[in-house]
């Protein structure tokens, strides 16, 4: 995995309502996900597809972007900021459900 995107819009008219990439790690899709399935003991399987032609092979994370537009740089490393990431979903499905 070698970036994270967010999806903005106004009050950051620079940006016309495009992507930002928000990570600079360079790292692969199948590391991402295994870690994912380690964190949450899942026994998911993976499920791979072709990609589309004009997928680059290899990407060079930028975020002059966001350190530009946003004054944001990333304090957080992946390992710490995962295991993070899946509380706060675990929470929003546990939520979700109990409605």
């Amino acid at each position: 995995f070698s970036r994270l995107f967010a999806i903005l819009s106004p009050p950051f008219p620079n940006l016309n309502g495009g992507p930002i990439q928000m990570g600079r790690l360079k790292f692969t899709i199948r590391d991402l996900a295994d870690s994912v399935l380690k964190l949450t003991n899942s026994t998911a399987p993976l499920v791979f597809g072709d990609l589309p032609e004009d997928d680059p092979r290899q990407r060079c994370p930028d975020i002059s972007m966001a350190q530009k537009e946003l004054d944001w740089t990333p304090n957080i490393q992946l390992n710490e900021g995962l295991p993070k990431t899946i509380a706060y979903f675990e929470d929003v499905l546990v939520s979700a459900n109990s409605v």
